[in-house]
């Protein structure tokens, strides 16, 4: 079969004035919250709950998502740089060797989930009032096609790439002065996170699982993080310190939050046993 390697050049910025520029990842980032939204507001509606509360619930999954994202790069992968850069963190400026706008630069989806969940338990106690678990059931089907953009956007952005391969469908990723394809790992994580969105979806239209809190949030975990674990061996390293490592940061941050998932699908099948036993 003659090779189909695809070379990969795609300028990340759509137009710019002066140093503020309009990005593709930022595009999709925005795109990710508002179609998130309305998924979210069709669950809410069928279920007949308070728009104010869909409203808030967005806010705190955004400001969760963020500030999670940011924290967890900067923490988990690149503290070297941030440790004596701190404001950086926080603002998206540059001020060394002179200033600049850079937007925000790196964003961790380990350091997402781990926000989204500390917004999410504040929003269960002081808004809706619900368990957590029923708040997490309908919150990460939406955030699953949210992650499904953000990887698009690395993939504009030529970053976060898979190691070098001959398979027919390599990208050479002419940005990164590369000649030699690589694996398209943004867009297998991608695609394989578009499914798991309908797949959840389908979880929640077409079965009781939203009854059974914890069952959905349980499901997500394993679909996006056992594949994330599992793509993370076609990824080449993304920090210097990953080299070497027999398994990197991500697959490291991945391993509990499967066996959350683990825990939380096995304790509502074992109940949904119980209930058939006893009849």
């Amino acid at each position: 079969m003659l090779p189909l390697f695809i070379n990969w050049d795609v300028d990340p910025v759509i137009f710019s004035i002066g140093s503020i520029k309009l990005q593709y990842y930022g595009v999709c980032f925005v795109l990710a919250f508002i179609l998130g939204y309305k998924v979210e507001e069709k669950m809410f509606k069928s279920e007949k709950l308070p728009i104010e509360w869909l409203d808030k619930l967005w806010i705190y999954v955004a400001i969760g998502t963020f500030a999670g994202a940011r924290l967890g790069h900067c923490f988990f992968y690149d503290w070297a740089y941030y440790q004596h850069h701190i404001l950086e963190i926080i603002l998206p400026f540059r001020f060394e060797p002179h200033f600049e706008f850079i937007g925000y630069r790196g964003l961790a989806s380990h350091g997402a989930a781990v926000g989204i969940l500390i917004t999410l338990w504040y929003y269960s106690r002081k808004v809706s009032k619900k368990p957590l678990l029923w708040i997490l059931d309908r919150a990460v089907v939406p955030v699953a096609l949210a992650a499904f953009f953000i990887r698009i956007g690395n993939l504009m952005n030529s970053e976060i790439v898979g190691k070098f391969t001959d398979v027919p469908w390599g990208f050479i990723f002419v940005r990164l002065d590369e000649t030699m394809p690589r694996h398209p790992a943004q867009l297998y994580e991608a695609l394989w996170y578009l499914l798991s969105f309908w797949l959840l979806t389908r979880i929640y239209w077409k079965t009781n699982a939203k009854e059974k809190q914890g069952f959905i949030f349980g499901a997500f975990l394993l679909l996006i993080f056992v594949s994330r674990f599992l793509i993370e061996f076609l990824k080449a390293p993304q920090e210097e310190f990953e080299v070497g490592m027999p398994l990197d940061m991500g697959q490291l941050l991945s391993i509990p939050l499967i066996i959350a998932g683990i825990y939380f699908v096995w304790r509502k099948i074992r109940e949904v046993k119980k209930v058939v036993n006893k009849k």
